[in-house]
């Protein structure tokens, strides 16, 4: 029987070799200086069996701020906070066939953010953060990270400046668009929130920690919250290329231009994996390739 735990190091060590060479095909994100100068040819994988087993390679003690993987953590976060009702007024759980910044697409749902994987959906979701201002909303949502899944994140201050020093000019008219429409109680609240929690940090075993919360039953996350992230990764996680890989992968996954990429194995564990060369979706190109081979090499999909 396949699946992640038959999984061996060689293997592994050949499929990572194969899937780095795939890294050519894209490029690091070149609108935040900080993210600019990282050498596209980074990769690290750590997969997180239950119950306790762990795979390691590549360059795993480097540090890459989160950006877009968070989102799914901030989702679970209020769904444990405020209750799945309140938290589906703020934001639906359609997916998109526009980029994950589309104003166009804002517009067209009339300021009602279309899902909390692309950004107008998680800023409306950072104004809710609790917290009495952005650095303690912020705060206080990293530590309960860090409380849940025992990981060392941190908000990466110089990453933060560079991402205020280069701050999205659509990012700012989807605020603004958000607040006419009533989404939104702060504009700059909420624009603060989200750029701090996409500058938390930490390595692929911290991501790997905190989608292994996702995948597995624990007695701290109700079990219908988790349902409902993986749902939404499943069919949102990737842009508008969330359909395609869940064909190719059937795996809920989440990914960030900071070359993040988490995948959920429902009830197995998670597998996160650090490649900053981007394809023009915005996701990591050589990280999706490893989580193809790995899904269909050891039959991984959720419809398998």
């Amino acid at each position: 029987m396949l699946g992640i735990k038959s999984i061996n190091i060689h293997n592994l060590s050949s499929w990572v070799e194969q899937s780095k060479t795939q890294a050519t095909q894209g490029k690091v994100i070149e609108r935040i200086p900080q993210l600019a100068i990282v050498n596209p040819n980074r990769f690290a994988v750590h997969i997180s069996c239950e119950p306790g087993e762990n795979y390691s390679l590549g360059d795993t003690a480097c540090v890459f701020p989160f950006m877009s993987v968070i989102k799914p953590f901030s989702l679970l976060y209020l769904l444990e906070y405020y209750g799945v009702k309140q938290v589906l007024q703020w934001v639906g759980v359609k997916s998109s066939d526009a980029p994950f910044n589309s104003l166009v697409q804002l517009i067209a749902d009339n300021g009602y953010p279309r899902n909390p994987m692309i950004n107008s959906g998680a800023i409306t979701l950072a104004d809710k953060l609790p917290g009495k201002d952005g650095n303690e909303c912020t705060q206080l949502f990293c530590e309960w990270l860090n409380k849940l899944a025992d990981t060392q994140l941190y908000i990466d201050a110089n990453i933060l400046a560079s991402v205020r020093v280069s701050r999205s000019r659509i990012n700012i008219d989807i605020t603004n668009y958000l607040y006419e429409a009533g989404h939104l109680n702060n504009i700059e609240l909420s624009l603060d929130v989200y750029e701090q929690i996409c500058c938390i940090s930490g390595t692929v075993e911290d991501l790997a920690k905190l989608g292994k919360v996702l995948a597995c039953k624990s007695e701290v996350i109700k079990n219908q919250h988790r349902q409902i992230v993986n749902a939404v990764m499943l069919t949102c996680g990737l842009y508008e290329a969330s359909a395609e890989y869940a064909v190719k992968i059937g795996l809920p996954i989440k990914s960030g231009i900071g070359g993040g990429l988490v995948a959920i194995i429902p009830n197995h564990g998670a597998i996160a994996s650090y490649s900053p060369a981007l394809d023009i979706v915005g996701n990591p190109v050589a990280g999706l390739a490893l989580m193809e081979t790995l899904s269909q090499s050891l039959q991984l999909s959720i419809f398998s």
